[in-house]
């Protein structure tokens, strides 16, 4: 069982002696200061009156830790600020002159209001990292429209891609743009921290969800639609084929891609002559591509005769690129045990980078997801304000009591 107890001489990672100001909610802000966290960066999370989305996510163990916070909040000190309240505004303030980077989902409107734009924060700290995520441009018109991953899938070609595939729109079921811009987000922020070594210059960053949606899918969906003129539809064919979805064996699911010539070929082999095809259909890569449908649809037919065993053994034996069906269950059972000072043991999501090679989970996981302004006073220390401060700030309402007091 690893342990998420921060190790004596501070940070460490990649990013150790970075300091992150977050100022986002919900998942994809969240999502991006987690990996920035795990790669060593000190992350401070504000919180205000109500409990963060992402606390609430689900069935946990704790009123303020469910299963998605326990792993989306580690590697973060929680500090309780309303910013709303000028007192609250000069406290965040001053963390944030402390802080390389702060990474915020607020709408340019509501950071307008609150004073915390770019050139707000910038006054403070020159060098600042500041990441602004919103749905769309902040020089669009829709700028201030709310934005959710239900909608920027709806938005950028996601469930125009499920149309074209099975004849309704859909959506895929995982919120895979919140997290696909939490990755975005965090490579653009190391980015603008390595130039700033370089030129000891800060900036201000953009990441619409919309752009990085539609960067992400038009990869291959740009298709023939990408030369000017048009050489034919945007939409990868053989990825949109109806048929390309796990088979059934004779005793269960299964996944197999054949890939190559030869991959075809050992399937075919080891099929009943009445359901093998010409290779003619498989012999190039184009051919594969142009037959996705006829080749997918006698590919479900082969599988159906064997049971996933017969086929994995063989499969694996041939090079075929194959694998059972996992389900979450499983998934989630093979995660490692941690151990939270407050709840007791949870599983973990490892980090999925592993620097040298190995996997260094008690090094990249340092501290346990906190509870709702677990760490105010300590970082206000560390800011300069004093006991007596805080506790004005508490009794003026600028730090809002705890959740379970409401």
């Amino acid at each position: 069982m690893t342990t998420a107890e921060e190790p004596a001489g501070g940070a460490e990672g990649p990013l150790g002696g970075v300091r992150v100001l977050d100022l986002s909610t919900v998942v994809m802000g969240p999502y991006a200061t987690q990996v920035l966290g795990d790669l060593g960066a000190d992350v401070i999370v504000i919180e205000g009156a109500t409990l963060e989305t992402n606390r609430v996510m689900g069935p946990g163990p704790h009123p303020q830790l469910s299963g998605t916070a326990l792993n989306l909040m580690r590697n973060k000190r929680s500090v309780r600020i309303d910013f709303k309240h000028p007192q609250g505004r000069e406290a965040l303030l001053r963390i944030a002159a402390s802080c390389d980077v702060v990474i915020t989902n607020l709408r340019p409107s509501a950071l307008r209001r609150a004073g915390l734009l770019y050139e707000d924060l910038a006054s403070r700290r020159p060098d600042i990292v500041y990441c602004e995520a919103h749905g769309w441009p902040s020089d669009s018109e829709r700028a201030d429209d709310p934005a959710y991953d239900d909608v920027i899938q709806a938005g950028t070609g996601v469930a125009d891609a499920f149309l074209r595939q099975t004849g309704s729109p859909s959506l895929v079921p995982t919120i895979f743009v919140d997290k696909l811009c939490g990755l975005t987000i965090a490579y653009a922020v190391i980015a603008a921290l390595f130039e700033r070594e370089r030129t000891g210059r800060g900036k201000r960053i953009e990441v619409p969800m919309s752009a990085a949606a539609a960067a992400f899918i038009l990869v291959e969906h740009g298709a023939g639609a990408i030369p000017e003129p048009p050489t034919g539809p945007p939409g990868y064919s053989r990825i949109l084929s109806p048929y390309r979805r796990p088979q059934r064996t004779a005793d269960g699911w299964i996944h197999v891609l054949p890939y190559s010539r030869s991959h075809y070929e050992a399937v075919f082999a080891s099929a009943p002559a009445d359901l093998r095809v010409d290779p003619e259909l498989y012999g190039s890569a184009r051919a594969r591509i142009a037959n996705a449908d006829r080749l997918y649809t006698q590919l479900h037919a082969v599988l159906a005769t064997r049971s996933t065993g017969q086929w994995m053994a063989y499969l694996r034996a041939q090079g075929v690129p194959a694998t059972e069906i996992t389900s979450l269950d499983d998934l989630v059972a093979g995660l490692p045990l941690a151990e939270h000072p407050v709840v007791g043991n949870y599983r973990q999501i490892p980090p999925p980078v592993r620097f040298g090679g190995e996997p260094d989970t008690t090094r990249a996981i340092r501290r346990p997801a906190p509870l709702v302004g677990e760490h105010t006073e300590e970082v206000l220390a560390e800011v300069g304000l004093g006991a007596a401060e805080v506790t004005a700030l508490r009794e003026l309402g600028a730090i809002p009591p705890d959740p379970e007091d409401r």
